[in-house]
């Protein structure tokens, strides 16, 4: 007998969990089916507190309904803290589903390729409401080099450009974390080939795609600008790179004249006078250039000069170079061809 009255009741427990789940399903006084609420659950928030919540926004008609069914589906302490998006009508079903994921509100972070990180401090600053200094230093922490196991010499080049989504209180570490994991997740077995065929390693490959990330404009034309500095590597040239100017500089320059490069001639990133690649990245490259620089055009470009458009044209020789130089410096200002 007692085993079955223990049998009965449960039975009878079970159909009120049941009963009582659609009785919260269907009674809901609150906003129309359909409209978007905020719904906020605090750190270490009960499960009674929180259905009390989700009644009192009107995403439930029955408080005690909801705990029954959260208990009854052994999700009375899985439920995750954080600013969500629920919507009016939704069942219990689908609102223990997002409560239990964690699927909580997140907000868009942009890093546009070609920023150094001093460009990308503030940007994630912004986001997590730091200030500038603190994001800064941890980016120039160069603890993240061996912890990630990077080439270096620190995370320049490393924080890979991109629109992420963070949710509401995620750490600079956290975000940096994110996007130094997403570089990463760019080098597979193809492009370390890749690298070796050209006899570069991937420092050297992500400082080069640094390069042609600031030189381009054109995005058909990073291939092109890559095989143009691989020439120059191969014969022993200077590269001659600008924008590895401006980053020894510190403070870009509007526009980069020669006694700019002698302030910083002995700087190891000023590629007018020191032979070969420099240190490291000088800003972080994106997937298009880095792939540009993995798979360059072959040519024997050797010179480049922009247009007033922003794209460049190629020569071989440094008289042809000149020429080009010369001729657009004469075309007036509107022209675009």
């Amino acid at each position: 007998m007692t085993t079955r009255r223990w049998l009965l009741l449960g039975a009878v427990g079970a159909s009120l969990v049941i009963a009582g789940a659609l009785y919260g399903a269907l009674r809901r006084d609150g906003p129309p089916a359909g409209t978007e609420i905020e719904f906020v659950v605090p750190s270490g928030a009960a499960l009674s507190t929180i259905s009390e919540a989700l009644g009192g926004a009107g995403l439930v008609g029955s408080p005690f309904a909801f705990s029954l069914y959260a208990r009854a589906k052994g999700a009375a302490s899985d439920l995750k803290a954080g600013h969500y998006r629920l919507v009016a009508g939704m069942g219990f079903g689908e609102i223990l589903d997002v409560l239990e994921r964690g699927a909580v509100v997140t907000l868009p972070l942009t890093i546009p390729e070609g920023l150094t990180l001093r460009e990308i401090a503030p940007r994630i600053a912004g986001f997590t409401g730091d200030s500038v200094a603190l994001v800064r230093a941890l980016l120039e922490d160069t603890a993240w080099v061996a912890r990630k196991g990077l080439p270096g010499p620190t995370l320049e080049g490393y924080v890979f450009p991109e629109t992420y989504r963070f949710a509401e209180g995620t750490t600079a570490d956290a975000i940096i974390d994110e996007m130094v994991d997403r570089y990463l997740a760019f080098w597979g077995d193809a492009e370390r080939a890749l690298a070796d065929s050209l006899g570069l390693d991937e420092r050297e490959v992500v400082t080069l795609a640094s390069i042609v990330e600031e030189e381009a404009r054109v995005a058909a034309e990073r291939p092109v600008i890559a095989g143009v500095y691989l020439n120059r590597l191969q014969i022993g040239m200077l590269l001659q790179a600008d924008p590895t100017v401006q980053y020894a500089l510190g403070e870009p320059q509007a526009r980069l004249l020669f006694r700019h490069i002698d302030e910083v001639a002995d700087n190891p990133y000023n590629t007018y006078t020191n032979a070969g690649l420099p240190p490291g990245p000088i800003a972080s490259p994106g997937a298009a250039s880095l792939r540009a620089t993995l798979e360059p055009d072959e040519h024997d470009f050797l010179f480049f000069v922009a247009r007033r458009d922003g794209s460049h044209e190629f020569t071989r020789t440094n008289r042809e170079h000149v020429n080009a130089i010369n001729r657009i410096r004469r075309e007036p200002p509107g022209n675009r061809d």
